[in-house]
């Protein structure tokens, strides 16, 4: 009985997980694109604007506890309406923000640039919520697989991205503003189109549709989702993979630009180096997916563990001419969190209790940016006291700590076998 129900769940909603797929896979094209300026230019707008390299971390770490904030509330829109307006929501926020990027560099007014990279950055947390919504139709031998196309789609839009900033900063300086705010024009209009996207086409939501007859609010144990979810050992572990891969990424992603201009490079070489760690960040994820979906969310993570750390000691020894180096150590950077991203999402999304598992999976995505918040902050103190090799090597330690936590719980999870587990997970 428990072998035919994901069987017929599945057959039942391929159509329109078909379609759920194929609606997310333009509306994250257009968002990795919208996402990739940030990443690409948003320290060095900041240099600019504030002129101290100590500083530069700044706005990784607004747009970071921006997404913080922006999970929790969409993750508790989409547990409450579903998932089409909590994501159209988000991509409308990062739209906005964008645009106050853009006029705060045109006005020179670095307060206005801050606080618009906050806003930014509470709407670019859809992009990797949008992961869950993937696997919302998938049964559960299926979900890293269904998780990973939805990333994978990103790759389109976020690598293009970085390779747009000469283009996009012509046409900024055509308008009279600052070239560096040329990428933030793009995101304005894709996280507009991805928005009209999501709220024309996906339908039926894939939440409301997963869950029929099931109650749209959290069950009553506990406070919101800090109840019944986030005490769950998988949705721990899940977590810990999650937060620790996520700072460890951000903090030496967002002092490579700024170590490279510092040495010389262009903004063409550095334009270069994100996109491939982007494309790495994305590009590996059906493949993630499948390895998940075959072997566990758990030995995932603990392969990402060991990536991780070898992207920090490549970055620590690249020399600061070699574009090629350097560009190897954030692909190697941008795989391991890929791994990390796709084996927590598999833990917490196996762990949480079904009525809750939107705004448990909101939450979860707020530690996320909450330690990204902390890496990009803590980058820039540690780049401007210390330099890039000593941040990246300590960065490169620090995810060694994803390997203890891995292994700890799976030991714990090993007996859960049964009805009663399968029936959680699969709900």
């Amino acid at each position: 009985m428990t072998q035919t129900a994901p069987s017929a769940r599945a057959a039942g909603f391929s159509r329109e997980q078909r379609r759920a797929l194929t609606v997310l896979g333009v509306s994250q094209a257009l968002g990795g694109a919208g996402m990739a300026a940030g990443i690409t230019v948003g320290a060095l707008l900041a240099q600019d604007l504030l002129g101290s390299t100590s500083l530069t971390g700044l706005p990784a770490a607004l747009y970071t506890i921006g997404a913080a904030l922006g999970a929790a509330a969409l993750g508790r829109v989409c547990q409450r309406f579903g998932r089409r307006p909590g994501l159209a929501l988000g991509n409308g926020v990062a739209a906005l923000g964008s645009a106050g990027v853009v006029a705060g560099a045109a006005a020179r007014w670095p307060a206005l640039l801050l606080a618009a990279l906050f806003v930014y950055g509470a709407g670019t947390v859809t992009g990797l919520l949008a992961r869950y919504t993937g696997a919302d139709l998938a049964p559960p031998e299926r979900r890293g697989r269904a998780a990973g196309i939805v990333l994978f789609a990103m790759t389109l839009g976020a690598v293009a991205g970085p390779n747009l900033i000469g283009p996009t900063g012509a046409v900024a300086h055509s308008l009279g503003i600052p070239r560096l705010a040329g990428p933030f024009l793009l995101a304005v209009a894709a996280y507009a189109a991805a928005a009209v996207v999501l709220l024309v086409w996906l339908r039926p939501d894939p939440l409301l549709l997963a869950r029929p007859g099931e109650p749209r609010e959290p069950e009553p144990r506990g406070p919101g989702p800090r109840g019944p979810g986030l005490r769950v050992p998988g949705v721990i572990t899940g977590a810990t993979v999650l937060v620790t891969a996520q700072l460890v990424m951000i903090a030496v992603m967002t002092m490579t630009p700024v170590h490279m201009t510092g040495h010389g490079q262009g903004t063409q070489a550095v334009g270069l180096v994100i996109a491939l760690h982007v494309g790495a960040m994305f590009l590996p994820s059906p493949l993630s997916g499948l390895l998940t979906d075959r072997i566990g969310g758990r030995r995932v993570a603990a392969v990402a563990g060991a990536v991780l750390p070898a992207a920090g000691l490549t970055a620590a020894l690249a020399p600061p001419a070699s574009v090629t180096l350097l560009a190897g150590a954030l692909v190697l950077l941008g795989v391991g969190w890929n791994l990390a991203l796709l084996g927590g999402t598999a833990l917490i999304t196996d762990a949480a209790p079904p009525g809750n598992r939107a705004a448990v999976q909101g939450m979860a995505d707020v530690g996320m940016s909450v330690a990204g918040a902390t890496g990009g902050m803590v980058s820039g103190l540690v780049m401007g006291g210390s330099g890039y090799p000593v941040l990246a090597t300590a960065a490169g330690a620090l995810a060694l700590a994803v390997i203890p936590a891995v292994a700890l719980t799976g030991t714990r999870r090993r007996p859960r076998k049964g009805p009663s587990a399968h029936e959680g997970a699969s709900a």
